[in-house]
């Protein structure tokens, strides 16, 4: 998902990194033992005169599977989860309703499992992990 964000307009930048956990500094170790709760996620700052959140949840939604349980492509375990943070009680209706529209429309053919949860303390990843697509000549991770 980071080189997917970081290919649109008004993206200033991206990092990837461990939220949503109770554990302070995780690594990627830590993560992977699946006692901290956390998820491996995108921060993604923006301009919003240059892009909507609207498009940018748009792009969540086309480039992962909000379907699978603890999952996405190859890898599993409960740091895969699908969860959408937002920051500001404006971004949780705009994700909710965006959501619902996807529930609304039936896009997908199994019930979505995302979590739209409130922003916790971001800690960034190790630098290894960061534009890991990109550092191997790759611009894409498809999860079908």
């Amino acid at each position: 998902m980071e080189e997917t964000f970081r290919q649109i307009k008004g993206v200033a930048a991206t990092s990837v990194g461990y939220s949503g956990g109770t554990l302070k500094n995780p690594t990627y170790e830590d993560v992977c033992g699946h006692a901290t709760g956390h998820v491996e996620v995108v921060r993604v700052e923006y301009d919003p005169d240059q892009v909507a959140y609207e498009k940018l949840l748009d792009v969540f939604w086309n480039n992962h599977n909000p379907t699978t349980m603890n999952q996405q492509g190859p890898d599993y375990g409960s740091q895969y989860r699908s969860a959408v943070f937002f920051y500001t009680p404006a971004q949780e209706a705009v994700a909710r309703a965006s959501l619902e529209k996807l529930r609304q429309n039936k896009k997908f053919s199994r019930p979505i499992v995302t979590q739209i949860e409130l922003a916790r303390e971001f800690y960034r990843a190790e630098d290894y992990h960061q534009q890991y697509l990109s550092k191997r000549g790759m611009n894409a991770c498809h999860f079908k």
